[in-house]
């Protein structure tokens, strides 16, 4: 149930995410990883809700990931009070943490307004699977998937060798 609960706040914690930053087509947020670690969904994010606060252009066409990183968690920290939980080094990585994004996202929605259509929770549920996928959850598919294949060796291995213990010698 706790799993289930997790999912639709994600879900809808998604949901908000697209919905405020439709209009910026060099943003297209599918997960909690990979979609935050150039830093143009966070700044995406607060200018949609605060756009007297930066110049978006200036803030996507000339800085670094790790440069706009800083600036999205300096805006929020000045104008929000949402402190400095993430280093952007950590999230400029190709698969930053899903807990910690989750958690500076769950800040910023807390601080900006929260309007969520049914359009866009509707939007997210058809997401194909494959773009939500986490590293974790890939790492735990291949885990899965060796544990079962040694085990299926280990079983034809067994199998084997007492098929061929009780083949009559000639």
């Amino acid at each position: 149930m706790a799993g289930l609960q997790q999912t639709n706040s994600e879900m809808i914690l998604l949901s908000w995410v697209r919905q405020s930053t439709r209009k910026y087509p060099q943003v297209n947020v599918t997960n909690f990883t990979t979609s935050w670690s150039d830093g143009l969904a966070f700044n995406a994010l607060l200018h949609s809700h605060r756009p007297d606060l930066f110049d978006w252009n200036a803030v996507a066409s000339q800085q670094s990931p790790v440069q706009r990183l800083d600036h999205a968690f300096s805006i929020a920290k000045q104008h929000l009070g949402i402190d400095k939980l993430l280093d952007p080094e950590d999230v400029a990585t190709a698969y930053p943490d899903k807990k910690s994004i989750l958690m500076y996202v769950t800040s910023l929605f807390q601080a900006l307004p929260q309007q969520v259509t049914m359009e866009a929770i509707r939007e997210v549920e058809m997401l194909p699977r494959h773009t939500r996928i986490t590293k974790e959850e890939h790492v735990e598919v291949h885990e899965q998937h060796f544990s079962q294949e040694v085990s299926f060796t280990f079983l034809l291995s067994s199998c084997c060798s007492k098929v061929v213990v009780s083949l009559p010698t000639l």
